[in-house]
């Protein structure tokens, strides 16, 4: 499946929001708090226009859940069609993702590692492999690791020092090894830096 393969650091740059979650993003803002390219530290053209805002909002989760464009889009879509506040629908059917649920559990260090062990099949659902990184999980529903995963140093060692706590619509078992969903992710349990109602307003005119 496609995804963003570009710099990652230079995007955490653009939009100022350690994007990743990482030291290296981290530091990169903290020594250099301003746009990447030569014209970076001068002010922008319309830095202050409604357009970029909401532009921009929409950039952040793109990349902050990895994904692309068109599949961006269609789960707009989708939340459109669903009850409720349509910005809050988008941020939960994002959340639902196989992908980020790995990463909200603790087995990956970053989504796109969580993207990883999905697509190499270490993580199952039901007990029955899942290798689909956009697949969406449902209240009730065990992610676990596979056989081959509890035996891997990188995947122990996330589990050991990670210091994230799980998010409170999931339910941790087996010793970490594997989560629940217990609910559905409400709006304050997404604690992803994105102004929803700009992206709403961006796809709405």
């Amino acid at each position: 499946m496609a995804r963003y393969t570009g710099p990652k650091v230079r995007i955490s740059r653009r939009l100022n929001t350690n994007i990743y979650e990482n030291d290296k993003g981290r530091k990169a803002l903290e020594r250099r708090p301003f746009p990447p390219g030569a014209h970076g530290r001068t002010r922008r053209r319309n830095a202050g226009s409604e357009y970029l805002a909401q532009l921009q909002e929409k950039q952040k989760a793109k990349y902050i859940y990895c994904v692309l464009e068109r599949q961006f889009r269609n789960t707009y879509e989708e939340a459109v069609r669903q009850q409720g506040p349509t910005g809050e629908n988008l941020l939960r059917l994002l959340e639902l993702r196989l992908d980020n649920v790995v990463y909200r559990a603790g087995f990956a260090s970053s989504r796109p590692q969580a993207g990883q062990f999905v697509s190499h099949g270490l993580i199952q659902v039901n007990g029955k492999r899942v290798d689909i990184r956009s697949y969406r999980v449902k209240k009730g529903d065990v992610v676990s690791l596979s056989p081959k995963a509890r035996a891997m140093i990188v995947i122990q060692h996330n589990l050991d020092v990670l210091d994230r706590s799980v998010v409170g619509w999931l339910e941790v078992g087996d010793g970490g090894k594997q989560v629940t969903v217990r609910d559905l992710p409400q709006r304050e349990h997404i604690d992803v830096p994105v102004r929803e109602s700009l992206i709403v307003e961006l796809y709405s005119k």
